[in-house]
């Protein structure tokens, strides 16, 4: 695997930064601007990043799984209101059962069990009519339901109502949509990080106390170097999780981006937190960012499981018994 990104992923990654910065959220209350976030939605669908995994004539996806990574990521980090994670897995839904892509938009839903489809949730699910799911081996297409109460602030998420067995699914299949929803929720959770230190760091600079700003005070500087070195771990096993997705096996890329997500959603946990705490009493009000992203990687990491449920994933791959005293 050449980590180095391609001159292409390099414009890619700029185009997305630069679409954020213009557009995204930049303060809590900004979250409620509606034509903002309607020129945000509307930037991203011109853009076509949600079709990356959209077959051509061949059937293969228009583009890899690291590509959908590095927008994954730019877009977190940037805390962007615009619906991706759940349009890109739907796309993929579309693409390994050879169904049509359809005119609506379309999220994905938590759930494998069709009887528990009812009350399963679909998430990232902003400006979505229609949800699919992978249920028992099948995939099924349902309709939105209620709006749920908002653990993200970017990303809603609704309930799902009734559905439809629409195709069944070989179990490659059923693989093939896993691993790239850990990657990309891995992708995310990156972002989720390099955004939230990203804006611990800067209020370290220009917060003071004693006549010297904060990030000059040695406990400070440890805290934000561990979420720097938590961060740069996790976007390495992401991004062998992302080229995994393409590049190995089924079986082999699920167990690479299973550990990728256990890695990264402790990782981003510890990460956010930190953010809140280098913010000290600011960080805990509504109008500090820090929840923002703490609430983001509370998201993503439940997105296919956090870290109990994927240690298990590798740990069985690897034919190794529970991981009850890892988690």
């Amino acid at each position: 695997m050449d980590v180095r990104f391609s001159s292409e992923q390099v414009a890619l990654r700029d185009s997305v930064a630069q679409v954020v910065e213009r557009l995204g959220a930049k303060a809590v209350g900004q979250l409620d601007d509606a034509e903002r976030v309607a020129k945000l939605d509307a930037a991203v669908i011109a853009s076509g990043w949600r079709e990356l995994r959209t077959a051509d004539d061949a059937g293969a996806p228009w583009a890899s799984a690291v590509e959908v990574a590095i927008v994954a990521e730019e877009l977190a980090k940037g805390v962007a209101d615009a619906a991706f994670v759940g349009p890109t897995l739907a796309a993929e839904l579309r693409r390994l059962t050879g169904t049509e892509p359809s005119s609506a938009a379309e999220t994905v839903a938590l759930t494998a069990d069709l009887e528990a489809l009812g009350s399963s949730v679909a998430v990232d699910a902003a400006g979505a009519t229609g949800v699919l799911a992978v249920c028992d081996g099948a995939l099924v297409e349902a309709t939105l339901g209620a709006q749920l109460p908002e653990t993200d602030l970017t990303r809603p998420s609704f309930e799902v109502g009734a559905d439809v067995v629409a195709v069944e699914l070989p179990a490659e299949a059923v693989t093939r949509i896993t691993t790239l929803g850990l990657a990309v929720t891995c992708a995310d959770l990156v972002g989720t990080m390099q955004g939230g230190l990203d804006l611990a760091t800067d209020y370290a600079k220009d917060r003071h106390q004693y006549g010297a700003a904060i990030g000059s005070f040695q406990a400070v500087q440890h805290m934000l170097a561990d979420a720097h070195v938590l961060t740069e771990g996790s976007r390495s096993v992401m991004l062998h999780a992302a080229w995994a997705v393409d590049a190995l096996s089924p079986e082999e890329a699920l167990a690479a981006a299973a550990g990728a997500k256990a890695y990264c959603a402790r990782s981003a946990r510890a990460v956010c937190e930190t953010v809140i705490q280098v913010h000290g009493g600011i960080g805990n009000t509504w109008e500090c960012m820090a929840h923002v992203f703490l609430r983001r990687a509370l998201l993503s990491s439940d997105i296919l499981g956090g870290v109990g449920p994927n240690l298990e994933k590798v740990l069985a791959h690897h034919g190794i018994g529970s991981s009850d005293g890892l988690r």
